[in-house]
């Protein structure tokens, strides 16, 4: 009896380390993004905006955000308060199940902090996304965001 014991326990210690490599990855894919977009910049523009459309297939959060193109990246969201438009940076966006969350011009965004170059319509910009599950395991998901000029002048966010 205690042999039995003993192998059920080696058994579950060998599937738990041939699963947790996998894990993050198993997140990953209950996450889906579309739509993605960055705003395109000017010449000496320091930061830079982008969008997109997100679903979890189970509740879960966008923690982090980050991309080769810039020195930081950090979710945002904007609000009006009596005509004056207000951003405030957010720790995490919850990704309620089977919802999509849209990132768009006047709400939720991504702010690209310090742009390391001019961004040109008909780019490509890689971003790396950190999505937390409920239980509080962390994954990523590096998509391309589209760079395209927005209609209308100016950087809103």
């Amino acid at each position: 009896m205690q042999f039995s014991k003993l192998v059920r326990i080696v058994c579950a210690v060998a599937i738990a380390f041939l699963i947790a490599p996998h894990a993050p990855a198993l997140a990953a894919d209950a996450v889906s993004v579309s739509k993605p977009w960055v705003r395109a910049t000017v010449a000496g523009q320091s930061v830079a905006s982008a969008y997109m459309d997100i679903t979890a297939g189970a509740n879960a959060a966008l923690v982090g955000i980050a991309s080769p193109v810039a020195a930081r990246a950090e979710l945002h969201t904007m609000t009006m308060d009596g005509g004056v438009m207000r951003m405030r940076p957010l720790a995490r966006l919850d990704l309620p199940a089977g919802k999509t969350v849209n990132l768009k011009p006047g709400g939720f965004h991504v702010m690209l902090i310090d742009i390391r170059r001019e961004l040109k319509a008909g780019e490509r910009v890689p971003l790396t996304l950190t999505v937390e599950d409920s239980r509080g395991a962390k994954s990523t998901l590096k998509i391309e965001a589209d760079v395209r000029a927005a209609a209308g002048a100016g950087n809103m966010h």
